[in-house]
């Protein structure tokens, strides 16, 4: 087991996973002390002025990678759905990545129009890179709970078991946010479960409490970033207070990370 698949197996202790967007984020985050950061596919996007989940950011998370891939953390990229529905080149993208120093892969099976892509065509996918890549951490993501669903779940926790049967060593639900649906899926998993945080949802404490094993952050800080920019902005020509920020020197020596 890899030290990054270790992370997924500690009960009651979930890998919280923060999610960056370029270099100065993930050196703030490895600077505070998180041993594993995954990229946010929106925030690498949106930075980019590209659209998220319509495979167009295939050369800026390649490159992120190779940026991020040496920075003395675990890092897991957020690969949209591979950028490809061919499982070949998927499978060349994970290896792209993994020659970055890329630990771990997240693969979607949502598709830019709102729909799922079929079962089979992701198990596909994620079959690929396990056989082009064994020790990456391949986390196998539905969209089911963000489609329009009357009863995600038992077509959830079958797309869950064929992405476990292609080789996925972990799953991802975002938009399950029912502790007592999460731990139903959990009950009926063998491979650790992904959770994603919201505001409304339950707490890590209560997530792990469920068994949960990962809870990422996805776009959060990015959109948080965002929010605090806007704000500063505003509070200085208003003439309000303006909070904390880093200073020059400590922004210049995340560099050197």
């Amino acid at each position: 087991m890899t030290p990054f698949a270790a992370l997924h197996h500690r009960p009651g202790r979930p890998l919280l996973l923060p999610n960056a967007w370029d270099h100065a984020s993930a050196a703030a985050l490895a600077e505070a002390g998180h041993a594993a950061i995954g990229t946010t596919s929106l925030g690498v996007a949106a930075a980019a002025g590209l659209p998220d989940g319509a495979a167009a950011t295939r050369a800026e998370t390649v490159r992120l990678a190779r940026r991020l891939g040496r920075g003395g953390f675990l890092l897991s990229v957020d690969a949209e759905s591979g950028f490809s529905d061919d499982p070949d080149e998927v499978a060349a993208l994970a290896v792209e990545l993994a020659q970055a120093g890329a630990v771990g892969i997240n693969l979607e099976d949502g598709r830019a129009d709102g729909t799922l892509a079929p079962a089979a065509v992701h198990a596909a996918k994620v079959a690929a890179v396990k056989a082009a890549v064994p020790e990456l951490f391949v986390n196998a993501r539905t969209d089911t709970y963000w489609c329009a669903q009357d009863d995600p779940e038992p077509e959830t926790l079958r797309r869950l078991e064929a992405y476990r049967r292609a080789g996925a060593d972990g799953v991802f639900v975002p938009g399950l946010a029912d502790p007592a649906v999460i731990g139903r899926v959990v009950g009926a998993l063998a491979v650790p479960l992904n959770i994603l945080w919201t505001p409304a949802g339950p707490g890590l404490a209560e997530l792990a409490s469920l068994g949960v094993a990962r809870v990422s952050l996805g776009s959060l800080l990015y959109r948080a970033a965002l929010a605090a920019a806007v704000a500063t902005a505003d509070a200085v020509a208003s003439g309000g207070p303006v909070g904390a920020v880093p200073g020059y020197a400590e922004v210049q020596a995340l560099n050197e990370r």
